[in-house]
């Protein structure tokens, strides 16, 4: 579900070719555009996973169509720190009054599947409450609002890749899947990455979860490997002292299939 090279801009290879030798795909101007690797199947939830009722519905019944990586989906946006708030990064600050619920510490790094640190790229969080309801019209069951928390924040990677978000442990909380259906404590996590092509929108879990066995969205990902990679893991070294448990979620996104040069001196 589960790379910086100038911002905005495609990373490219000049190439020379002899005249009439067509380009080949992503290839202009003498310039080869370099591609992202593709999701390894076995990493996604499928289309349509009959547990997860609402697949039954929205799923393509149809095989995609792969298309090729052009431009527009090896480049992407560009974020600037004047747009990220103080507090955008810390749920807690973000009201008059504190917020309740169980202090957390979430932090971690942004690699490429290269092993390559992501930097400056844009990571936006959602979640409900302690009590396990999101500040949304829709959700309606009947658990507690807090004034003191909206749920949502957001922060820019360093120029190490790592990025940290102080919030309140979420509850889990009823879903009308099936009878008596309960969704284990998540965090929603986005990340637009370098380019559109390494867009991530994904759910960090916490370990020892309960509710793990019952939960079709979590099982989707068929791959049990895949889907410790969405549990984070608690880190004493990120826990503050009288203040926050600290759990450790590194994210890995696309890199590029291109060749590594070696860096002559």
């Amino acid at each position: 579900m589960v790379s910086s090279s100038s911002r905005g801009k495609a990373s490219v290879r000049r190439t020379h070719r002899g005249e009439g030798h067509p380009a080949r795909d992503g290839e202009e101007s003498g310039r080869i555009l370099s591609p992202y690797h593709r999701h390894d199947p076995k990493n996604e939830p499928g289309n349509i996973y009959p547990p997860y009722k609402s697949s039954l519905a929205r799923g393509p019944r149809k095989p995609l169509i792969v298309l090729p990586h052009t431009l527009s989906e090896i480049t992407g946006p560009v974020f600037g720190h004047g747009e990220i708030g103080e507090m955008d990064n810390d749920l807690t600050r973000q009201h008059a009054g504190e917020p309740l619920g169980e202090r957390i510490t979430v932090s971690g790094k942004v690699l490429d599947d290269n092993g390559r640190t992501v930097s400056n790229t844009l990571i936006e969080i959602w979640q409900c409450n302690a009590a396990g309801r999101y500040a949304h019209m829709v959700d309606q069951h009947p658990a507690p609002l807090d004034p003191s928390f909206s749920g949502a924040g957001r922060t820019l990677t360093d120029a190490q890749g790592n990025y940290h978000f102080t919030t309140i442990k979420p509850g889990p909380y009823p879903w009308k899947n099936h009878p008596n259906a309960w969704r284990p404590a998540h965090i929603h996590f986005s990340l637009f990455g370098t380019a559109f092509a390494t867009r991530l929108i994904t759910q960090m879990y916490f370990p020892g979860d309960p509710l793990f066995p019952f939960d079709p969205i979590f099982n989707s990902v068929r791959d049990p490997k895949a889907r410790e990679r969405m549990i984070s893991k608690f880190d004493l070294a990120l826990t503050r002292p009288d203040w926050s448990l600290g759990f450790r979620f590194d994210i890995v996104l696309r890199g590029r299939e291109e060749t590594p040069f070696e860096n002559k001196r």
